[in-house]
């Protein structure tokens, strides 16, 4: 359903001029700078423009963004009306307004920037005012609200509204000051259930061993807050660690670092189930948790494993662009963030991580795994091309490896090319799927033959299906609507 008020602006030319000017917010402008899409995968619609490049945009139907030319963005408002309550009321002149400001000092510095614009640009700025919120049917709200839900709003840019440049996929910026860290989201139901603890609930303590997710947030949040009276639960949560036993041993590992941090004589027994017989005395676990606590800091990553398993998707992707955005010529950390985003299912911004990462690579069997693993993700992301130009790399750098053909690399990009030459023939993209399947024959031959049985099936239904294409040289389009080059063709 359209917005009222933005059927209004698109209705009414007279309503429309108002509103582009003296306010800024010009329909007529409604198209960005470059290409741009939400990282939620959320819709995005340009409505309208500024002066200065900027665009506003509608986000899932109903919220407004604004994106700069220069490579900010942030959410303005949770509706059009709010949008335009926000830009006619506390307008884009009146650089005073700030948060610390009462119901009065906020009108006395709405009036000072208003002064300055009817002297240099708008001298009917309160005609055109008045015109344009009557027009709208806008409300006469206290300015304290309406700035408090500017100010909501823009805190909750992140991480359903993050912008992306299209092509490069990186994020828009936004200051710090309106970003929450992410240890702080993650930590916050574990804090509460320590601090519950704390109170004497016994069944908190059950409620917190029960749930994996929550232990590991109690866990993490008694790291960052030792109490001397946490060490009974912290002994309960190890028990229920021991207990259980997943293939996670993270929390184990933590919970015995705390209670062993303690240095009880009655905790030894217990630790040394959880930490393998590593633990025979008091005095050692005191080390030992010292050791533990240098050798396995808290980073970033640690924080948005505890966002997925939290189910704080976007909040996850969102730290994990930024972090990628602001990685340069780190290969490990490069590394760490491609797997990363590959687990979050985000296979377009894992493949930029991956790309640069393969840049980097200098020994010719680090290039050919890299370039695997690129292959993997292109083709996942859905761009069978670049897939296969990236096993054209890999291919290349194996031929500079030889024996790798007869190590598990070989193995590795044999099957890339394998499941591409599927992919490809679902795709419609027949002379892809021929192209690659005649470098996997050699590639097959070349192999291990225990590599190459384990691949057995996977390489009869690629065969088969190469098989069974129409003869002759047309190709079918991809499903983008691009024609199929030959691999290593750009």
């Amino acid at each position: 359903m359209t917005d009222r008020v933005l059927e209004l602006l698109r209705t009414r030319p007279d309503l429309a001029d108002l509103a582009a000017f003296p306010f800024d917010f010009d329909i007529s402008r409604a198209s960005h700078v470059e290409a741009v899409h939400l990282a939620s995968g959320a819709s995005l619609e340009p409505i309208a423009g500024d002066d200065t490049g900027g665009t506003y945009f509608l986000c899932g139907g109903t919220a407004v963004l604004h994106a700069s030319s220069d490579g900010h963005a942030s959410l303005l408002a949770d509706s059009v009306s709010e949008a335009l309550e926000i830009l006619v009321r506390l307008p884009w002149w009146c650089e005073n307004v700030s948060a610390e400001l009462d119901e009065e000092g906020l009108l006395a510095a709405v009036q000072e920037g208003d002064d300055e614009a009817r002297e240099q640009f708008a001298p009917e700025l309160d005609t055109q005012r008045d015109a344009l919120l009557a027009g709208l049917g806008l409300p006469d709200r206290p300015l304290t609200e309406l700035h408090a839900l500017a100010e909501s709003a823009t805190r909750r840019t992140e991480p359903d509204h993050l912008l992306l440049n299209s092509v490069e996929l990186c994020a828009y910026q936004l200051e710090d000051s309106y970003r929450q860290p992410l240890r702080d989201i993650v930590l916050a139901p574990g804090r509460a259930a320590l601090e519950r603890s704390r109170s004497g609930d016994p069944a908190v303590w059950e409620e917190a061993a029960a749930d994996p997710v929550l232990r590991a947030g109690a866990l993490r949040a008694a790291r960052s807050d030792r109490h001397d009276g946490d060490l009974p639960l912290l002994r309960f949560l190890l028990e229920r660690e021991n207990d259980v036993r997943t293939e996670r041993f993270e929390e184990r590992w933590l919970a015995a670092m705390l209670v062993g941090s303690y240095g009880q004589d009655d905790d030894v027994p217990l630790l040394r189930a959880a930490t393998g017989g590593q633990i025979t005395a008091s005095a050692e676990a005191v080390d030992w948790a010292r050791t533990e606590e240098t050798r396995r800091p808290e980073n970033e990553f640690v924080w948005i494993d505890l966002a997925q398993r939290q189910g704080r998707v976007e909040h996850a992707r969102t730290a994990l662009i930024r972090l990628l955005d602001d990685t340069g010529p780190d290969a490990d950390r490069l590394r760490d963030l491609s797997r990363a985003l590959e687990r979050l299912g985000d296979h377009a911004q894992a493949a930029r991580a991956q790309f640069n990462l393969l840049s980097l690579q200098d020994a010719p069997e680090d290039r050919a795994r890299e370039a695997s693993v690129l292959a993997r993700l292109e083709r996942r992301k859905g761009d069978l091309p670049a897939a296969a130009r990236a096993l054209d790399r890999a291919r290349s750098a194996l031929d500079a490896f030889p024996q790798g053909r007869r190590l598990g690399l070989g193995r590795l990009i044999t099957e890339q090319h394998l499941e591409l030459t599927l992919a490809a023939a679902e795709a419609g993209a027949d002379e892809l799927a021929r192209a690659t399947m005649t470098h996997a024959r050699p590639l097959l031959a070349g192999i291990a033959k225990e590599s190459a049985k384990s691949l057995s099936d996977l390489s009869t239904r690629a065969k088969w299906t190469v098989a069974r294409l129409p003869s002759g040289n047309a190709s079918r389009a991809l499903p983008d609507g691009t024609g199929t080059p030959s691999p290593g063709i750009s």
